[in-house]
């Protein structure tokens, strides 16, 4: 029997099927420009197709798993560099209910501690700030910015305390692309380790060189992975934006993982293989730009040319007053597709121009709240001194996106994607009940690849 008569439940052919349309491999041979080799990197096979288990979403044991087995032991990203320039600066970076402080050193290097002060536990620093030395606001105990002590108050009262092995706890800090990783474990692996390929897909993009220009984080009551995980697939854009179907190959989508981290492009400025007719270039474009009904269209598409071919003559000129003739290298695709890579457990860098860069945690110790950010990391001109990091700009948990007018048009976008999102966390609790017969949610394939590999490396910590 060939491979081509096997059934689809045979293991060889399971997760083969691809949606009809254009491949993305088919788009990128179609570039008016030449395209990365980035692009062209395919890593893909079967996992697994078992349910994962409600309970992942829904128990407060398995949150405080997490907690032991994840949270304390993995490389996850504080900030940027950017956020604590100056000597002396700090920022509290928490973490399901651990706090950590990052500190900028005289030598501009940067140390992180646990964020509690050894005398009573108050949290030493609970907001970000220049500060000359690290004290207690309770009692006054005190320590100098390297971790080392400073000054005990009523000192005779503390003939046990040993000041010189009174230093704070430090934490492993490591950097990758202007960002900050912590890592809460002294026996854990080094970051560039952890990271494998990561810095190879991104060495074209230069994300060091990219300037914080927005940072907006939102609350929302549902667990941090039922958030994190409505922005790792394409399947959505159907029932969820239907507008962008013109525009957006969502099904066409390409999905990829390596090692500790997976990728999928989404391309645009190309029909989804939903719609039952053929939409015009214009119509495409028009999708992809966000015009509303009742205006005209910001670009007209000249006869023979495609909407992604104009997306890319508009980005170089967007960009060109910023990285100067640079742009005239940069293919179509960089400017028009969503290129988004999940970093384990909740770091999403984006590729390319589209700027986005996504994080998801829990909201304090609490595992049915979580936070979303929402940060732009946009290039600038370098014989300029770099724009300040921006500060992050908090919507509540009943907020709407459009609260934070410099998303622009992604908060419309935002407030579709995240509509859905409290009655996930409800429909859950429902889903385990035993008379519905089902304990698990069920996954595509394909489709919802990125999700299915974070589950298996979820486990490989969980089993650690």
């Amino acid at each position: 029997m060939t491979l081509a008569e096997t059934p689809m439940t045979d293991p060889a052919r399971r997760g083969v099927q691809r949606s009809p349309g254009l491949s993305y491999d088919d788009l990128l041979d179609m570039d008016t420009h030449t395209v990365p080799d980035v692009l062209r990197k395919r890593n893909w096979h079967f996992m697994d197709d078992a349910d994962i288990p409600v309970a992942r979403y829904t128990s407060r044991e398995f949150h405080e798993l997490e907690v032991e087995k994840v949270w304390t032991k993995v490389w996850q990203m504080a900030c940027r560099g950017d956020d604590i320039p100056a000597c002396g600066d700090s920022l509290v970076y928490d973490i399901a209910g651990l706090s950590i402080l990052l500190i900028r050193q005289a030598d501009m290097t940067i140390k992180a501690f646990f964020n509690v002060c050894l005398h009573r536990g108050r949290q030493l620093r609970d907001q970000d700030g220049n500060v000359a030395e690290l004290r207690c606001s309770f009692h006054g105990f005190a320590w100098h910015n390297d971790g080392s002590m400073k000054q005990v108050p009523c000192e005779w009262d503390f003939p046990h305390v040993n000041q010189d092995q009174w230093g704070l706890k430090e934490v492993n800090v490591d950097q990758w692309g202007g960002f900050v990783f912590i890592n809460m474990d002294p026996e854990c692996e080094s970051l560039a380790s952890f990271l494998g390929e990561l810095p190879e897909h991104f060495a074209v993009w230069e994300l060091e060189n990219r300037a914080k220009t927005v940072h907006v984080a939102r609350l929302f009551r549902a667990n941090w992975k039922v958030v994190q995980e409505a922005f790792m697939e394409a399947f959505h854009v159907v029932a969820t934006h239907p507008q962008l179907l013109e525009g957006i190959g969502d099904a066409n989508s390409q999905y990829d993982f390596w090692g500790n981290f997976s990728r999928a492009i989404t391309p645009n400025g190309t029909p989804s293989p939903h719609i039952k007719y053929v939409p015009t270039e214009q119509q495409i474009f028009d999708s992809v730009s966000d015009k509303r009904l009742d205006q005209s269209s910001f670009v007209q598409v000249p006869d023979g040319m495609s909407a992604r071919s104009v997306v890319g003559i508009g980005g170089r000129a967007l960009w060109r007053n910023v990285l100067g003739d640079r742009v005239d290298a940069i293919s179509d695709a960089e400017f028009s597709d969503s290129i988004y890579y999940t970093l384990f457990p909740n770091f999403h860098p984006w590729g390319a121009y589209v700027r986005i860069v996504y994080r998801f945690r829990p909201c304090g110790d609490n595992h049915e709240m979580s936070i979303m950010e929402c940060m732009f990391l946009s290039p600038y001109d370098e014989s300029q001194p770099k724009p300040p990091s921006a500060p992050i700009h908090w919507l509540g948990p009943d907020s709407d996106w459009t609260e934070a007018e410099e998303l622009g048009f992604l908060a419309r976008v935002f407030n579709q994607d995240t509509f859905n999102l409290p009655k996930v966390q409800i429909g859950l609790q429902t889903l385990k009940h035993a008379q519905v017969g089902k304990s698990g949610v069920t996954l595509a394939n394909y489709q919802e690849t990125k999700i299915r590999h974070f589950h298996i490396l979820l486990d490989e910590w969980l089993a650690k």
